[in-house]
């Protein structure tokens, strides 16, 4: 059985694609079911309090419920900008809290709060009690769709406006080293605006299995018609 030159390049080079694809989707499986059970773990963890020497890890403490004791630095807050709630243009609210006794920081994410019609007047941002405990569940700092050049540098002006967290770039404006996660602070608790804290939306294992078999079920059929081809091919050929 002989194949055309121009129909087996097609298959050659179409067939480990799809193969690709399919062992593709199979690892996102993993990987998605890793952080399924990743944050069913750390729901089912106690609180942990939260010190200078805990482990500075978003990946490892993410979804965790944590309690903090420290001292709000008013004067020092962040305005996240481009944030959306409810269809309407807002800030989320970032106020560093000081560990108690410690000379390190955890930004607080204080919840969503509106922007004015005039964006050169800020929100008021006072905070009742300076000397706080707090509880919170750990989580990466808001993200955006488009990160811009220089989205991660604040504004000189406090309360300072900033797109993009990266909390080494906030920690040299403060003077003090931060965590590099925000604590979502809890809905029941005083001194936070709109709080509505969601888990990541992901897609279920299950849906990239399904997408993997589809990938190898074209595999398959690529190879069948191939082969059908190839017979067709010599079954003319025989005829002449």
């Amino acid at each position: 059985m002989k194949f055309k030159v121009i129909p087996t390049l097609v298959y050659l080079c179409l067939l480990p694609v799809l193969l690709t694809l399919g062992l593709w989707q199979l690892d996102r499986s993993e990987q998605k079911q890793a952080l399924l059970n990743l944050q069913e773990q750390a729901v089912a963890t106690e609180t942990l309090h939260l010190s200078e020497v805990m482990e500075n890890s978003t990946e490892t403490l993410r979804y965790k419920q944590v309690e903090v004791t420290g001292r709000y630095d008013m004067a020092h807050q962040f305005l996240i900008d481009n944030q959306i709630s409810g269809g309407k243009a807002g800030y989320f609210v970032l106020t560093p809290l000081i560990l108690t006794g410690e000379t390190k920081a955890v930004l607080v994410n204080r919840g969503w709060i509106p922007l004015s019609s005039d964006r050169s007047i800020l929100p008021d941002l006072q905070i009742n009690p300076v000397q706080a405990t707090i509880t919170g569940r750990i989580n990466d700092f808001p993200s955006v769709g488009i990160k811009l050049a220089g989205a991660e540098i604040p504004t000189s002006s406090w309360p300072s406006v900033v797109q993009v967290v990266d909390s080494q770039v906030l920690a040299k404006k403060l003077g003090y080293s931060l965590f590099q996660f925000q604590v979502e602070l809890a809905k029941e608790l005083p001194d936070g605006f709109k709080r509505e804290w969601h888990t990541t939306t992901i897609m279920l294992p299950e849906q990239h299995t399904a997408y993997a078999i589809q990938w190898f079920a074209l595999a398959l059929t690529l190879t069948i018609l191939f082969i059908w081809y190839g017979f067709k091919n010599n079954d003319a050929k025989s005829e002449d």
